[in-house]
């Protein structure tokens, strides 16, 4: 194993499944860009960031997305707007807020999803996997965006122990952006 790998799985058994699996182990071993921020069930914001702001209202009213069916494999990111949103556009390196489900492109089983937690993860898009980098790069507060990420843009041939993703698989998310802090 790597040293970067070894970061990459410390890092990860210390945040937790949700941390685990959108850590990119781009070499910082602080914890400080992935503090998640809590969230009444069912979507709506009682604290954090954004909580009052229309972009988190609207995510909020959208609930839960479904994950769409993926047909076959995939070599490129693949970036849909299914919602396009009104606030701050997300630039490369920022700290973003929001809710996600991510789940197995090769047959749609969620493997996680902060909806179900019911509360929004923070983070800083350098400490992530490369498909979130670079796929949220241009979105809008309060947009829904889905992502079909290539295993060579997510984690590969070592997922995180225990996440329930397979080596080298494709991986789809749908991500609510509620702020760009």
């Amino acid at each position: 194993m790597s040293a970067r790998h070894g970061r990459r799985a410390a890092t990860a058994v210390s945040l937790g499944l949700a941390g685990a699996l959108l850590l990119a182990g781009c070499g910082d071993d602080s914890t400080s860009g992935s503090k998640a921020t809590t969230t009444e069930a069912g979507g709506s914001s009682s604290s954090g960031a954004g909580a009052s702001t229309p972009e988190a209202k609207a995510v909020a009213e959208r609930g839960e997305p479904k994950v769409p069916t993926v047909e076959g494999t995939t070599t490129e990111l693949k970036i849909t707007d299914d919602v396009v949103g009104t606030g701050t556009e997300v630039k490369a390196g920022d700290t973003v807020t929001v809710q996600y489900v991510g789940a197995l492109a090769s047959n749609g089983e969620v493997f996680d999803a902060s909806w179900s937690r019911g509360e929004p993860i923070t983070f800083s898009l350098d400490q992530v996997i490369p498909g979130w980098s670079e796929g949220l790069v241009g979105m809008k507060a309060g947009g829904r965006r889905t992502l079909v990420i290539p295993a060579a843009q997510a984690y590969g041939a070592t997922p995180p122990a225990g996440s329930g993703i397979p080596a080298n698989a494709d991986l789809v998310f749908v991500v609510d952006l509620i702020s760009v802090p």
